[in-house]
This record gives C-alpha cells, sequence and structure tokens, in this order.
C-alpha cells in the first residue's frame, strides 16, 4: 500500500512540475486534471441527487402533482447550489477571488440570461400559485385562431402543451404570466359547448325541442348534469335559430368529436320525423309593368323565345 501511495504521489508531482506560471498562480497539468475530476464528481452527485429527490416527491401521496413538480424544481436548484458551493471548497477557491467573476457573471444575467432566469423564476410562480398546472387545458394562439391543448409538462423554460391534432407547443412561462391565459379547468373541468341549428319555419318547435334532447342525451361524453338545453336563439331570415347547451367534463378529448357526434344524431333524427333543416332562400316579388306585360305574352306565344 505504501509503495501504491509512493507511486502516485510522484505521478501527481511529475504532472504537477509540466505547466506554467500566470503572475503568482501555477497552472498545471494536474491542476486542469483535479479540477476536471472535481466537476465531473460534482456533476454526477447533483444529478443523482436531485434524481433521488424528484424519485422522494412523487412517492409522497399526501401532496398533489403541482405541488410535488414544485418540491422537485426548488431541492433540484437547492441541490445544484450547494454542489457548486461544495466543488468550490473542495478545489480551494477562495470566494474572495471570484467576485470579478461574480460581477461578470451577474452582467451576463442582466443581459443575455435575462429571460431565462425571468422563464424559471415565472415557472416557479405559476406552480406556487397553482394558476396553471399539468392536466389543465388551456387556449393556444397557433397562428391561425385559438386552439385548446393540455398541459403536459411545466419545465424551467417553457410549458409544453399538447393540441388535439398532436401539435405540442412550447410556450415560455413569462408569457403565461404577462398574458391573458383561458384556463378551461381552472376552478372546474365542466365546460358547456353551445351547438346552433336551424329548423324550417311551420316545424312543431316541441316536436323538435323533443328531438335534440333526445339526441343530446344519447351522446356518451355528455353530462347529465348540468342538465342540458334547448335555447330559442332567434327568427332569422331563413331558419328558425335554436342552440342546444351541452356540458363535458373532459375538455381535454376534445370538443368537436362531441359537436359532431350530436349533430350526427340530431341529423338521422330529423329524417326520421320529417323536420327539415332548411337553406337560404329568398322570395322576388316583381311590380306591374307594361314591359313585364309584353314580355309575358311574348313568352306566351308559340315557338317565340325572348331574346337575350
Amino acid at each position: 500500500m505504501s509503495d501504491f501511495r509512493s507511486r502516485v504521489a510522484d505521478v501527481i508531482r511529475v504532472l504537477n512540475e509540466i505547466g506554467f506560471d500566470m503572475g503568482t498562480y501555477h497552472i498545471s497539468v494536474w491542476g486542469a486534471l483535479r479540477i476536471l475530476i472535481v466537476m465531473v464528481l460534482v456533476f454526477m452527485s447533483a444529478h443523482l441527487i436531485g434524481k433521488l429527490a424528484r424519485r422522494t416527491f412523487r412517492r409522497i401521496d399526501s401532496l398533489d402533482r403541482t405541488q410535488q413538480l414544485l418540491g422537485e424544481k426548488i431541492a433540484t436548484i437547492v441541490v445544484w447550489g450547494v454542489s457548486f458551493l461544495v466543488g468550490i471548497d473542495v478545489l480551494g477557491i477562495s470566494l474572495t477571488a471570484l467576485t470579478v467573476f461574480s460581477g461578470a457573471f451577474g452582467l451576463a444575467i442582466g443581459f443575455g440570461l435575462q429571460k431565462t432566469f425571468g422563464n424559471l423564476i415565472a415557472g416557479i410562480i405559476l406552480l406556487m400559485d397553482r394558476s396553471i398546472k399539468p392536466g389543465d387545458v388551456i387556449a393556444v394562439n397557433d397562428g391561425k385562431g385559438n386552439s385548446f391543448g393540455e398541459v403536459k409538462k411545466i419545465g424551467i423554460r417553457a410549458v409544453s402543451v399538447t393540441t388535439r391534432d398532436n401539435r405540442e407547443y412550447l410556450i415560455p412561462n413569462e408569457n403565461l404570466m404577462t398574458q391573458q391565459v383561458e384556463n378551461w379547468s381552472y376552478s372546474s373541468r365542466e365546460v358547456a359547448i353551445n351547438i346552433p341549428i336551424g329548423v324550417a319555419y311551420g316545424s312543431d318547435l316541441d316536436q323538435v325541442e323533443k328531438l335534440l334532447l333526445e339526441a343530446i342525451t344519447s351522446t356518451p361524453r355528455v353530462l347529465p348534469f348540468p342538465s342540458p338545453g334547448v335555447l330559442l336563439s332567434g327568427f332569422g331570415p331563413s331558419s328558425i335559430d335554436m342552440t342546444m347547451v351541452v356540458w363535458i367534463d373532459d375538455p381535454e378529448g376534445g370538443v368537436g368529436n362531441v359537436r359532431s357526434d350530436v349533430l350526427w344524431r340530431v341529423w338521422r333524427l330529423f329524417g326520421e320525423h320529417g323536420v327539415q333543416i332548411p337553406f337560404p332562400q329568398q322570395d322576388v316579388n316583381l311590380k306591374d309593368s307594361e314591359g313585364l306585360r309584353a314580355l309575358a305574352e311574348a313568352m306566351g306565344k308559340p315557338g317565340h323565345a325572348p331574346e337575350a
């Protein structure tokens, strides 16, 4: 054992002699290897301890998913901060020697990393006030209009939102803090869907209402409570306008498919009971005039076609 230690000491001494001096500091191969080894050990230790901390929070059943995620993020920040300080202490670097470096680092944060740290703090605030949490359904602006998506993950920089067409949007945390967000499941997961429809004038509205309610209640995802309803919206130029109001409690499953299912059932029931869905039409009234009578006489003569 003593021979091994002496050989190691000789190797360290040789590696320490290979280098150069910069002012009062001696930079050697051994010093560089020592820094590299400490950095690797610190990184591996921080990664392992952070992973164990995340697993520990996930096993605490008394906390909901949002509280678990918040604890994981705070634990990760603490672990990496302590690991950084431990690495500095092991390397024997004086904190006073880092004054210039810390000033430059602070300047970099103020300019280059401002958005990164802003998104980090915004993500922690979102988890603390529980305004947006994993599993929520929020409205997302996809450039063509607002579409909704489910929050899959709240990361350090951005929130991952997956829409019904399997598109994943990465929205910076700051945007969700400073802009208006429509959260469909913030206080309740029950969402109302309005489905407009028109029937022909002369239809039995009592019968129409019964058929619409039958179509609504036979749709699987529609809730029996709050009770669905049928509203008379107005009298249009070609139809009597009505609106079906249905409720669901799983908006992450989509609303367009519920609307489609209801309308399919309405179409079949209307066809079975002879209820007509009108198309736009207009009545044209022609006033009596000499030109109109002459045209009518010309069209009434056999073999005569009016000029175009």
